[in-house]
């Protein structure tokens, strides 16, 4: 895989030219179901103004460098995308400096491949990109981290796109409660189990659904599915339970040191090969919000940034198991 990290503190030809780029292949994505079944531009910015008025301008701008276009201010608004699913592992590791830990488990061909740093708005984040200003991991320099699992049922709804949710949150949010208030009362189109920390070590997982209210916990650990396993074939696929039983242990029974802890997510069970059927282990992101660092993690390699000492470039990577 060949990724990237790209600075611009206010939207411009950096941003301008990663949406010409990538574009094409979201178009058809977003069209692969047909132009009808996603909802009109006047639909999605009323959504957008309705639930998050406060990106509302941000959304005008990027709509703007995008060309205007209609299709693409639609797919930017991220309301009532194409369902898509993924697999992932998320936990807190609570000990002397809090961190949130995740795997992100997906099409190595359907991704960014972009970690991404912003002052959008006068909010500073960092976080790795999904449909270029959506994020599915990142933090903000208030010192909210925050990361997304699948929740492991099949309904799907009216609702945002989870990646713009967590937009939303690290542009708004200063603390772990604002951020449970928001995702709380937010609509999403399919299920997923949000994790925050915050600088201050308060945290919480948001189990979110488009067919009923969210769920706010205490929970430490997120994978695929919420309070019960709902879609058995998909869990038994996927492992949910089994890796989540293993977290639960590295935090209670083991109390695993900080270093061995983030070890766990590059080895079996948390660490997954299956790129055949699309669910194999792209990364693994690590988060220190009271530091304002960040790490891209795959076996061997170590990729750090922070809010201080952020490097644009390039990275090759070779994962395990990807074609």
């Amino acid at each position: 895989m060949h990724w990237r990290a790209l600075s611009e503190n206010l939207p411009g030809p950096k941003w301008a030219g990663l949406f010409a780029e990538y574009w094409p292949d979201y178009r058809r994505w977003w069209l692969k179901e047909g132009d009808a079944a996603r909802p009109s531009y006047l639909e999605s910015r009323r959504a957008l103004q309705t639930h998050m008025p406060e990106i509302v301008p941000l959304y005008d701008e990027l709509c703007e460098l995008a060309g205007g276009g209609d299709q693409a201010a639609r797919f930017l608004s991220f309301y009532n995308p194409p369902p898509y699913l993924s697999g992932c592992s998320q936990a807190i590791w609570t000990g002397q400096e809090p961190v949130l830990v995740r795997n992100y488990d997906y099409d190595p061909n359907a991704f960014d491949s972009l970690v991404l740093k912003t002052a959008w708005q006068g909010r500073g984040v960092i976080g790795t990109s999904d449909g270029l200003w959506g994020l599915v991991d990142g933090m903000n320099d208030a010192g909210v981290s925050i990361s997304l699992t699948f929740g492991g049922r099949r309904v799907v709804g009216d609702g945002f796109g989870v990646p713009i949710i967590l937009r939303y949150i690290l542009q708004t949010c200063e603390t772990t409660e604002e951020a449970g208030k928001a995702l709380a009362r937010l609509p999403t189109h399919m299920s997923y189990n949000v994790t925050v920390l915050d600088a201050k070590r308060q945290y919480l997982t948001a189990m979110m659904a488009p067919d009923r209210p969210a769920i706010i916990t205490h929970a430490a650990v997120a994978t695929n599915h919420q309070e019960n396993v709902e879609w058995i074939s998909h869990a038994r696929f996927t492992a949910t339970v089994e890796r989540e039983r293993f977290l639960l242990q590295r935090l209670t029974l083991h109390r695993d040191p900080e270093d061995k802890f983030i070890s766990a997510f590059l080895r079996p069970p948390l660490y997954s090969t299956a790129f055949d059927v699309g669910f194999g282990t792209l990364y693994t992101a690590v988060y220190r919000p009271r530091l304002g660092e960040m790490e891209i993690r795959w076996p061997g390699t170590v990729w750090p940034q922070s809010f201080t000492h952020f490097q644009e470039g390039g990275r090759r990577v070779r994962i395990p198991g990807a074609a």
